[in-house]
């Protein structure tokens, strides 16, 4: 328990290491998936809603975005079992960071539909199309192109904020090194693991995500 910097002391807990980074990235997963799905028609709906929808959604993105996460996820996981709404700390967790990361891809979302040329709705509504297959068919897979490498930004900024939800017991990757330094003392040594495994992750994900766009986006960005 010197003070030398003495990584063999945690050598032993890589396994935990490696299930709270499983946590994380799984959380950040969810969160993704079903924020970008909501964040779609929030934008959708901030476009060309009606007045009263697209007051909701403003009043939505201006809450969530000038409040902190923290508090969000207190408010979510402690106050609301007092309305009779409990939940595991695994799900207000998810509740939360969903909630969090919508409100701003729903901004990132509406820039980016916002870039398709006006032009592109109307040909579509010409030709006969349903509103909503040309916003799928046409707009969509533009505006995504055009604010992909937000998106993805946007997503790591999510999986390092979700560090916070240790706060209510989560077993992530920090609450994974707050256990450990508790058991050995070794506080430098656990998150400083902790720090590089989080840079690993965002680092991975930004270059996956870059590699999946390429392929999956060529020649619709404008």
């Amino acid at each position: 328990m010197g003070g030398d910097f003495d990584l063999s002391a945690i050598a032993g807990y890589l396994g935990m290491f490696l299930q709270g980074a499983g946590v994380t990235l799984g959380l950040t997963a969810i969160a993704a998936t079903f924020g970008l799905l909501i964040s779609i028609g929030g934008a959708a709906t901030a476009r060309w809603g009606m007045r009263w929808a697209r007051a909701l959604v403003t009043a939505y993105v201006e809450l969530i975005r000038n409040t902190p996460f923290l508090v969000q996820l207190f408010f979510i996981f402690f106050g609301l079992p007092s309305l009779g709404l409990k939940m595991t700390a695994m799900t207000a967790a998810i509740i939360a960071m969903t909630i969090n990361l919508t409100a701003y891809t729903i901004e990132i979302m509406r820039a980016g539909i916002e870039s398709v040329p006006p032009g592109q709705r109307e040909a579509g509504l010409a030709l006969g199309l349903h509103p909503i297959w040309v916003f799928l068919s046409v707009i969509l897979p533009q505006a995504i192109a055009n604010v992909y490498p937000a998106l993805v930004s946007q997503i790591v900024i999510t999986m390092l904020e979700s560090a916070v939800v240790s706060q209510i017991a989560v077993m992530d990757l920090t609450h994974v090194a707050d256990l450990i330094q508790s058991r050995n003392y070794r506080t430098f040594e656990a998150y400083f693991v902790v720090a590089v495994i989080y840079l690993a992750m965002a680092i991975c994900l930004r270059r996956l995500a870059a590699k999946a766009g390429t392929r999956l986006f060529a020649g619709r960005a404008r």
